[in-house]
């Protein structure tokens, strides 16, 4: 089975409970106008960022110091930080100021709690200080040289994770879906599920929104991550016979003023879905489910990825 391959091979540690679940939501699929509606339950397991932190943080040696960037009410800086308490490890963090809403306030105070450091930023003209005086610290809080992981976990080794929950994906569903719909940030959880949507042979769409600015949350760079994912897992002996033009993602657009910053399309969606008992934050959940308000009408089998942390 290539999963157990790929987990022999690169031995991550275990920070979730897999699979997460994958929710028929037939209410919510007829208020969209949709045949049916799954969505993938990340949000339960600590969100989609545990699946590649539990190859980030993998054979590092004890008291490892993990440096790490994002907003200031980044899921992915919190999900390191818890991860990498529960291994024995620290945390130094830079943060850049976002929009406040009650979702990134309380992701702010949780990382401050948890995290050995935060340096914050008072723009992003100054992040590279801040990024500079948590490496720089990060040296003080542990033995040896600091483990740099990129903004949002956008690294080959994080996206295997997220080709394994693809894998998951098509053991909890009967046939292919038209289109999965995903959040798109640093790109790595989009990667991975284009990845494995072209492994599995699928013709389903996977549309990426993009809701972070373009020079991070772009086609190009997204499938980037997703071919030299494949050439990772090559080199470690897994045969992996996907060709290029296999690997395919649409990108749209949903950011509105900036990072952060909620919008109408996604209020609407962040209402809508609330009404059905489905909580999306601002910054991700609502912007890209925003864009099943106004689809194509041929699509109709649509699996969303709930990617923020339930608490």
């Amino acid at each position: 089975m290539l999963a157990t391959k790929i987990r022999t091979a690169f031995a991550p540690c275990s920070l979730g409970t897999w699979p997460a679940p994958l929710e028929a939501q037939p209410a919510l699929a007829r208020a969209l106008g949709l045949q049916a509606l799954w969505l993938k339950r990340e949000d339960l397991t600590g969100g989609n960022k545990v699946r590649g932190l539990e190859f980030l943080l993998a054979g590092a040696p004890p008291r490892s110091v993990f440096v790490t960037i994002g907003g200031a009410g980044s899921s992915h800086c919190l999900a390191t930080a818890r991860c990498a308490k529960t291994q024995g490890y620290r945390t130094a963090v830079a943060t850049f100021p976002q929009p406040e809403t009650d979702a990134s306030r309380a992701v702010a105070v949780a990382t401050g709690a948890i995290a050995n450091l935060v340096v914050r930023a008072s723009s992003m003209v100054t992040l590279p200080w801040a990024v500079l005086r948590a490496w720089r610290a990060a040296h003080y809080l542990g033995g040896g040289t600091p483990h740099w992981i990129p903004g949002g976990g956008a690294d080959p080794r994080a996206v295997i994770g997220h080709f394994l929950a693809a894998l998951e994906l098509g053991s909890q569903l009967d046939a292919p879906p038209d289109t999965i719909v995903v959040p798109l940030g640093t790109g790595g959880t989009a990667a991975g599920i284009a990845l494995g949507v072209a492994w599995l042979g699928w013709f389903t769409e996977v549309v990426a929104v993009r809701v972070a600015p373009r020079i991070v949350a772009n086609r190009w760079r997204t499938l980037r991550l997703a071919r030299k994912t494949a050439a990772l897992m090559r080199r470690a002996g897994i045969e992996f016979g996907v060709p290029r033009s296999a690997i395919r993602v649409r990108v749209v657009h949903a950011m509105g003023r900036g990072y952060g910053h909620p919008t109408p399309e996604g209020e609407r969606a962040q209402a809508l879905a609330a009404e059905h008992g489905l909580r999306l934050d601002p910054t991700y959940g609502a912007k890209a489910f925003g864009v099943l308000l106004e689809r194509e009408p041929q699509i109709q089998r649509v699996v969303f990825w709930h990617t923020f942390p339930s608490s």
